[in-house]
């Protein structure tokens, strides 16, 4: 009777855990991955097949992000990290947001060549305001062979009370930070816009569910899908934004 009682308690909280940020689109071998603290990437294309529920002020302000830009491409990166000791999680990655120098030199592997990039090859923040906690940061990042992205940048933190309250998931803390890019010019390969402005998008937020902090990073571009243009849309610029959240959740 302790042995049953004891897997239906695991298998209650890995429930608990796990069943309230995402819906069914999550499948059972992709939460296994979560669940071992692995970066899970997923391909999905449509915003619709997003995995994320709207639990809570974090997750409404990412899925409306996305939606608004109506991508045609789109992937999702999650992780999840145990909240004890990572209690300094938001610190780290809102420095990690905000510290534009890094960007530059990600390294970024490119399938066309078949060998590494700078994902940019260089950034610069071009101005910055503040209004109690929402920044906002224009950059100019570049990126091969697109040239200079226009960039603005914006981060909002809404503060955690970093305590052991809301232990139980349903109950957790409503704090939160939420990051979201965009481009305020065309993209451009060989004098063909590939991408106009405001229709790439990179957003991340970080919350926390219980005892867990939950990473998640969407990136989409809304592009017309033609023979010859699809492949490489999917693989440089949807590349391109996985290998950005998988930067920032990797470098925490």
């Amino acid at each position: 009777m302790k042995k049953i009682l004891f897997i239906f308690s695991i298998f209650s909280i890995s429930l608990s855990v796990f069943a309230l940020p995402f819906n069914s689109e999550l499948k059972n071998d992709e939460k296994k991955k979560l669940e071992a603290g692995e970066v899970l990437i997923r391909n999905i294309d449509y915003p619709k097949y997003m995995c994320l529920e709207e639990q809570n002020e974090a997750c409404k302000k990412i899925i409306k992000s996305i939606n608004e830009t109506k991508p045609n491409y789109l992937a999702e990166v999650i992780q999840i990290k145990p909240y004890k000791g990572n209690e300094d999680l938001p610190k780290k990655i809102r420095s990690a947001l905000e510290n534009i120098q890094d960007y530059a030199g990600i390294p970024y592997w490119s399938e066309h060549h078949q060998r590494y990039w700078d994902l940019y090859s260089s950034s610069e923040v071009l101005s910055r305001r503040e209004d109690g906690n929402k920044t906002w940061l224009d950059t100019k990042l570049y990126m091969e062979p697109f040239g200079d992205i226009f960039s603005p940048i914006y981060i909002e933190e809404e503060p955690f009370s970093l305590s052991n309250a809301g232990k139980n998931s349903g109950e957790d803390d409503k704090g939160y930070i939420f990051y979201t890019q965009t481009n305020t010019n065309n993209l451009k390969f060989e004098g063909i816009t590939c991408v106009k402005s405001y229709c790439m998008k990179s957003a991340i937020i970080l919350f926390r569910d219980g005892d867990n902090w939950i990473l998640y990073g969407a990136g989409g571009v809304k592009a017309p899908r033609v023979p010859f243009l699809t492949p490489r849309i999917e693989t440089s610029f949807i590349n391109r934004i996985k290998t950005f959240c998988n930067f920032i959740f990797t470098k925490i």
